[in-house]
């Protein structure tokens, strides 16, 4: 659940306290990339302290909470200031904790962790990282080949908290280093112009197309998504003008919000962000980040491709018009608003790309640029107070929305610690193998498999992270190469947002759009069947993420691909006997798991 739900402590009656935390915690993350190298048993505790008020005091519903919140809160802190003020003593321990006092510590910091990513999205996570936990700690006691030889509680617990893996290993490094500085970079455009002018662009590149409202949704949600990175916000920043208007232009209800819970789960697959996937990728796999953008962006492409033909069949089958001229935004104004997020998105893209600069510190700079367009509206006026306000906002939204992502990748990679020391993730590789027969079919479907069902419970970074650490490895033992064995756990992890029965996105949008939930859940599914459809196109046609080496094979893959998609959206959408929808929907399957012949 997001913090921004959820939150009862109302920021307008402390706005210098909690403005100043966010600001704190954009200046600390923007401080550690400036400054070159920090040992990393100081910057990641020092990130999990600045992320624990959001989630201990900030989100609290209930005097109950907050009273237990200040207790962890205070425990938390003192335990992460511990270690970070005495790194360099620590890491001379080699995971070995001496002492009592350091025990206390280590089990603290556990127990916080839990609570902290309990608070901020419930139960799941938390109770797999428990179990995870408990197996490490008494696996020695489990029968068969499932057990381990045991692990002394000192070396086990010291491993989790005071060297670079458990609590702080490298994906903490990643929310430390790259995905809070996009965090930060996404809040700081959204405070100002930039969103409005992702509408303006969208409305007027769609607006006047047969279904134009709906083309609008799918377009403002693809950018909005490549920098917020989360359904469920996309949702509620966009789908609060698009459902309204598609409602006033007659589309059903359903329809509506169908559309804008679609659109917006693509922000989690559209570089540069990836809801963080992209990054943790380049972790994982120790592909360049450029690398696994250029290799993500034609599979995005084709999604949003899928969604639009979707609309456009529906619009079809119930007439449903573009957008009026008189409520298009004028050319002036799309220029002038457009500028709010073309100018750091331009400056992003060549200290990338140009200067050859890394992402994170190239997202600094365009952080920078973004900064100083606060000052600016839309008539280029300049305030000093329009700056101070926006800039609060900003550290608002990026304080919460770090404290979030810390909360959920800190208690993600306990699993993935106590999976790599205990050696289950091998041996769950090894029983997937067995299971699939050391065939690939059946391994790609258990995986994706097991990949909806934790997404249906945790996010989809951390039921990405969790799968491909023990899936991963046995498709890439059956010869899937290691990015693509990675977007195609990527991609299932994110159906929860759209399937039954726990789709975060549909849930919001039906409430936008006052409708019963199965409804808008059964039109998001015809219209996100790109979702379902394109990580088996991948595994068939892998040429389709070699578009920087291989831009032919990988064309003629898109075009395959995107033809087999337009068959099962007309037969979902548009066919209306049974049995035309069968021929098309099974030519559209057949088209696109087809291996492509370049």
């Amino acid at each position: 659940m997001s913090l921004s739900t959820t939150a009862t402590v109302d920021p307008v009656r402390l706005p210098l306290l909690w403005q100043g935390l966010g600001l704190l915690s954009i200046g600390f993350h923007l401080a550690l990339i400036f400054s070159g190298l920090v040992p990393a048993l100081f910057a990641r505790p020092l990130h999990m302290a600045l992320a624990l008020p959001w989630l201990f005091v900030f989100a609290c519903r209930s005097r109950l909470q907050a009273v237990t919140g200040w207790v962890f809160l205070l425990v938390g802190e003192f335990c992460c200031l511990y270690v970070a003020l005495n790194a360099d003593a620590l890491s001379d321990q080699y995971g070995y904790l001496d002492t009592p006092f350091q025990i206390a510590v280590a089990v603290s910091l556990v127990v916080v962790a839990l609570e902290a990513a309990r608070r901020a999205i419930g139960w799941p996570l938390p109770v797999v990282a428990a179990i995870c936990l408990a197996y490490g700690l008494l696996g020695q006691y489990v029968p068969g080949e499932y057990g381990h030889p045991g692990i002394p509680a000192e070396s086990f617990l010291g491993t989790m908290t005071i060297t670079e893996g458990g609590l702080w290993g490298s994906l903490t490094g990643v929310s430390v280093g790259i995905v809070a500085i996009f965090v930060i970079l996404g809040a700081v455009l959204n405070a100002g112009e930039a969103g409005q002018g992702f509408m303006n662009l969208a409305a007027a590149a769609a607006g006047r197309l047969r279904g134009g409202a709906g083309k609008v949704s799918v377009l403002s949600s693809a950018m909005f998504g490549s920098i917020s990175g989360s359904a469920s916000a996309n949702v509620a920043s966009t789908g609060a003008v698009t459902i309204p208007a598609m409602k006033r232009l007659g589309y059903p209800k359903a329809l509506a919000g169908a559309i804008e819970a679609v659109a917006s789960s693509g922000g989690q697959i559209m570089p540069p962000l990836m809801g963080a996937g992209a990054f943790v990728m380049v972790e994982l796999t120790g592909t360049p980040y450029g690398d696994i953008i250029v290799a993500a962006l034609p599979a995005a492409i084709l999604y949003f491709l899928t969604v639009w033909i979707g609309i456009d069949l529906f619009a079809r089958r119930y007439d449903l018009a573009s957008i009026a001229e008189a409520d298009r935004p004028k050319p002036r104004i799309v220029l002038i608003t457009t500028l709010f997020f073309l100018v750091p998105f331009s400056v992003l893209l060549y200290a990338m790309f140009g200067a050859a600069l890394t992402p994170q510190y190239a997202a600094c700079l365009a952080i920078l640029a973004a900064a100083l367009l606060l000052f600016f509206d839309a008539t280029f006026s300049v305030s000093a107070r329009r700056f101070i306000d926006r800039a609060g906002t900003a550290a608002l939204e990026a304080g919460r929305q770090i404290a979030v992502i810390a909360a959920i990748i800190i208690c993600a990679s306990i699993v993935v610690g106590v999976l790599g020391m205990t050696g289950l993730g091998v041996k769950v590789t090894s029983a997937i193998l067995a299971l699939a027969g050391e065939s690939l079919v059946p391994a790609l479907l258990l995986t994706a498999l097991a990949c909806i069902l934790l997404g249906m419970e945790v996010p989809t970074t951390a039921a990405y992270v969790i799968c491909v650490t023990v899936a991963g490895p046995a498709l890439q033992r059956l010869g899937i190469e290691p990015l693509l064995a990675h977007l195609f756990v990527f991609w299932f992890a994110l159906l929860s947002t759209i399937t039954p029965p726990v789709c975060g996105a549909v849930f919001i949008a039906a409430g936008m759009a006052g409708e019963n939930w199965l409804k808008v859940a059964g039109s998001a599914m015809r219209l996100g069947v790109g979702l379902y459809v394109i990580p088996l196109a991948m595994i068939a046609s892998p040429a389709i993420i070699h578009l920087a080496d291989r831009p032919v094979a990988a064309g003629a893959a898109f075009l395959q691909i995107a033809a087999g998609l337009w068959c099962l959206s007309f037969g979902l959408v548009s066919a209306s006997h049974p049995a035309k929808r069968m021929i098309f929907g099974v030519l559209g399957l057949a088209v696109c798991v087809l291996p492509s012949p370049f």
